[in-house]
């Protein structure tokens, strides 16, 4: 299955999403970045799909998920993320030892996880969506550093489900998303092979 990464993105920044709780998007928003309710100690996963990230809370409907937030983020701290990655799952053409790979998972600070995309029926293509599991420093630079901008879709995804739901297909205005440029060292951490 074709692995690419689509995004809205410019030369700065590139958006990256991510579903919350009511109470940890509120105040993510009202201070301009994450806050206190939202714990910088765990795995968080971002994810640059905005179909992948409707299908995986549901339209912002499944329970501390219910708040679909878009962070715009810098691009070198995306591409310093991609940089960083360790597969969710073992490649021996990138590890070639097994459990070198696990120990490499167990320390990184970055997981890359492929899932099939979604399209707006949320059926899956024959394309795989990237998400990033971050932890650690990450967290704090991803928190701190690289977010530019944090706005809220929640009542975007409502609209889009609605009009699909009443076959108003034609009036659906989905974010834009283009094929996300790689270098060669960053396809081959990613697990990229070209065909």
């Amino acid at each position: 299955m074709i692995k690419k990464i689509y995004a809205s993105y410019d030369e700065q920044i590139i958006r990256v999403y991510q579903a919350f709780s009511n109470e940890i998007a509120d105040e993510a928003l009202k201070l301009g970045y994450l806050g206190n309710k939202f714990r910088l100690n765990r795995m968080t996963w971002i994810k640059p799909s905005f179909l992948w990230m409707m299908y995986r809370s549901g339209w912002a409907t499944k329970e501390k998920q219910e708040r679909v937030l878009a962070f715009d983020i810098k691009i070198e701290g995306f591409r310093e993320m991609l940089q960083s990655v360790v597969l969710s799952n073992y490649d021996e053409t990138i590890y070639g030892n097994c459990e070198i790979w696990k120990k490499m998972k167990e320390k990184s600070e970055v997981i890359c996880q492929w899932d099939p995309d979604r399209n707006i029926s949320l059926e899956p293509l024959d394309r795989r969506a990237i998400q990033l599991g971050i932890r650690g420093e990450m967290v704090y630079k991803y928190v701190n550093t690289w977010t530019v901008k944090i706005t809220d879709i929640t009542n975007t995804a409502y609209k889009i489900k609605y009009l699909y739901d009443i076959k108003r297909t034609d009036e659906i205005e989905l974010p834009i998303e283009k094929e996300f440029s790689l270098s060669d060292k960053e396809k081959f951490i990613l697990g990229i092979k070209e065909r």
